[in-house]
């Protein structure tokens, strides 16, 4: 069986057996290699990609449940040799260290961009939650996202 979507902007055919994992498929399939495994549990948020406009763990979501979906993941966050804005500020405050955590935290951080919800750095810290991070103590992250949803310090 095979399983079509929408991958970073581009129509995509999996043969990978339905219940392989969105994380795997994207991976191993098609080389898409940004979103980490983490803990394979949905728990660290390291795999997260957006299905549908919305975050998910790509390690929890069998690739049959993509059918016809929109993903992206932090390869496609990109436009042609630019920089997405988030990923910009996060180059500009050195929000990454090990790079395990920065592919989820960008795929949230992309979501929240389209929100228009967010007025304090409490509810920034509140939309990144689900993300682990044992490197960076989370401020500089928070600090390249509110630069760039405007929320002020």
């Amino acid at each position: 069986m095979k399983t079509r979507f929408q991958l970073n902007g581009r129509e995509v055919f999996s043969e990978a057996p339905p219940m392989t994992r969105l994380l795997d498929v994207l991976r191993e399939e098609f080389g898409f290699t940004g979103s980490k495994e983490g803990c394979g549990e949905g728990e660290c948020g390291a795999c997260s990609v957006l299905l549908d406009g919305r975050s998910v763990c790509a390690c929890l979501v069998p690739v049959c449940q993509v059918e016809g979906g929109d993903v992206v993941s932090v390869e496609g966050l990109a436009e042609d040799d630019r920089l997405h804005p988030i990923q910009a500020a996060f180059l500009a405050h050195g929000a990454a260290q090990c790079g395990i955590c920065t592919p989820g935290f960008l795929i949230m951080a992309a979501e929240l961009l389209k929100r228009d919800e967010m007025v304090t750095r409490e509810d920034l810290r509140a939309g990144l939650a689900g993300n682990l991070c044992r490197c960076t103590g989370y401020q500089k992250i928070v600090d390249a996202v509110a630069e760039v949803v405007g929320v002020e310090s």
